[in-house]
């Protein structure tokens, strides 16, 4: 049953007449974090091996649905934190990254780009560079396993010093490549409105100069000023939400003309309350305007709903059509850093699907 405002918002909209099976869509996944695209089993198993104690709002069917002021994002990032604390070994770590693969690969996913901070697993592996080479091995293992091919983004946070980016920067750099198991971009997360952007364009320079993409955090917490911020300092190939770049035609002008796809999570903008239902998120406005967008899941043990979900409030809140949604999945292809050999098996995948029967 429904459980969250965009699961209600699609049930209410659903259409009775037959359409294609977005599951077997074919589509790249840019933006899933580790930490949050744990299966809800596996934290339950790992706090229980560890004695942890979760909180009860993490096992609620709905734990999130906050408005996105400081207590809203406070509370995203309390459940964050404690779910990230049950990951203490290699096995976990390579148990997610597999659990992961399986649960794209169910959804049509070919390629999956996923984000990690290696800092926040130091700890328990020898070092920053054993919990990258993890995640790594892992995602080539689960690349041959599943079919759908593994690559990894390396994320600084937001809340640590400049400095320690460019340290990161530099470990990803050493594992920079487009295939399975190997690092294709850099990234900033954790809450957008602490730290000065300015102050991480060194670390991003030191990524680019390695080919790694520039793939920043921004525009869902703050405006399209921060947009227009990340776009000067930072100079990105994707932005992780951007979405409120539809507030100011002008940035999302310059969003377009300079090539900046933008990963749209919507069940992050409702569930963090930046927009009250999931018709209010400006999908249609960016496509429009003629950006390049990336549906993506965000954090599916936090906002309880994967990938397809997304498609299918694209496909019934926002009423694309298949063509449209095959647009979609061809944009999510080509804004991934995969080979171009990929790259073509995966939109001659996208064009088999919309010429097969509804």
């Amino acid at each position: 049953p429904p459980r969250t405002a965009l699961h209600r918002a699609t049930a209410r909209r659903w259409q009775t007449r037959s359409v294609r099976d977005l599951a077997t869509l074919p589509k790249a996944h840019l933006h899933l974090h580790f930490t949050g695209s744990m299966r809800r089993e596996t934290l339950l198993e790992l706090a229980d091996a560890h004695g942890i104690r979760l909180p009860h709002a993490l096992l609620d069917g709905d734990p999130l649905e906050v408005p996105a002021d400081s207590r809203g994002w406070f509370r995203f990032q309390r459940l964050y934190d404690a779910a990230r604390a049950c990951v203490r070994s290699e096995e976990a770590m390579r148990r997610i990254v597999a659990e992961a693969a399986e649960d794209d690969a169910a959804e049509g996913s070919g390629r999956l780009e996923i984000q990690v901070d290696p800092t926040s697993y130091a700890p328990f592996v020898g070092g920053i560079t054993p919990a990258l080479e993890i995640v790594l091995d892992e995602a080539r293992r689960a690349s041959a396993a599943t079919g759908v091919e593994v690559a990894v983004v390396v994320a600084a946070s937001r809340l640590r010093h400049p400095l320690d980016a460019r340290t990161l920067a530099r470990l990803a750099a050493r594992y920079a490549g487009d295939g399975p198991g190997e690092v294709v971009g850099f990234g900033l997360s954790n809450d957008e409105r602490r730290g000065n952007t300015d102050e991480f364009a060194p670390a991003f320079a030191i990524a680019r100069r390695a080919g790694l993409a520039s793939v920043p955090h921004g525009g869902e917490l703050l405006g399209a000023d921060h947009v227009a911020e990340i776009l000067a300092h930072l100079a990105p190939d994707r932005l992780g939400h951007g979405v409120r770049a539809a507030e100011d035609r002008r940035v999302l002008d310059l969003v377009v003309a300079q090539g900046v796809a933008l990963e749209l999570c919507p069940a992050s903008n409702v569930s963090l309350g930046v927009y009250a239902e999931p018709d209010h998120v400006p999908l249609p406005t960016l496509l429009e305007a003629g950006a390049t967008v990336a549906l993506g899941a965000d954090d599916p043990l936090l906002f309880r709903t994967r990938l397809v979900a997304q498609y299918e409030v694209a496909r019934h809140v926002n009423g694309l059509s298949d063509a449209e949604l095959a647009d979609l999945a061809r944009a999510s292809v080509r804004a991934s850093r995969a080979s171009e050999a990929t790259q073509r098996r995966l939109l001659a995948g996208i064009d088999a699907w919309l010429a097969s029967p509804e």
